[in-house]
């Protein structure tokens, strides 16, 4: 009597366990009857380039925050010799506040033009942000570069900190995705291999499925 067909068996559970995980991660270096040589050539791009990633990352941010530092340093520095904190007095009464007394209040700054001395000693004009209602006559300080403008304060250390820190992650960030796209792109290519390598499988295989014996 013929043997009956044997029940479907359900699908092994994902590895679960540490010592299984490398093997399902690296299962294209797997030797198997399946694996193609483009599967084993994608396994060691993947391999490099993560390897690449993670040399090239930490190189990168050096890289580029040491450049970053020395640029805001000098950047600072620059501020620091071309503007100046004055004392500038306002020529014209501020815009007062809808709700007097507020949060709002407290937080709002409004444009007011003001009279300062710049750093080379010529008297200017401009306008710098005041709490409202603050009444003509009235002094702030402002910062004043050598061309006569109301500015910012120079940088300070945390200030180029920061920003130094930004420009390091983003340089990590672009390196990690140079990789994934270079990844990618291997990947595409060689799926276009094995594309044309079924089409000219198929090419010799299709007649022997298709010709009546």
């Amino acid at each position: 009597m013929a043997r009956g067909i044997p029940r479907a068996q359900p699908p092994p559970d994902a590895p679960d366990a540490p010592d299984d995980l490398p093997r399902f991660v690296l299962w294209r270096m797997r030797r198997n009857p399946l694996r193609r040589t483009t599967d084993l050539v994608q396994a060691w791009i993947a391999l490099g380039l993560f390897l690449a990633v993670l040399a090239a990352a930490p190189a990168a941010m050096f890289l580029v925050g040491d450049t970053a530092y020395r640029h805001y340093t000098d950047l600072a520095e620059h501020q620091r010799q071309t503007r100046q904190r004055t004392a500038a007095v306002l020529v014209h009464d501020a815009p007062r506040h809808p709700e007097p007394g507020s949060r709002e209040e407290e937080k709002t700054r409004y444009p007011v033009e003001v009279r300062f001395t710049d750093p080379t000693g010529r008297p200017r004009t401009g306008k710098t942000d005041v709490p409202p209602a603050l009444p003509a006559g009235s002094t702030v300080d402002v910062w004043a570069a050598t061309d006569g403008t109301i500015t910012g304060p120079p940088l300070t250390t945390d200030q180029i900190r920061s920003r130094c820190m930004g420009w390091a992650i983003v340089s990590a960030l672009a390196v990690a995705a140079a990789g994934a796209g270079a990844h990618g792109l291997a990947c595409l290519l060689l799926r276009r291999r094995n594309l044309a390598a079924w089409d000219t499988a198929w090419a010799g295989t299709a007649p022997r499925w298709t010709t009546p014996t």
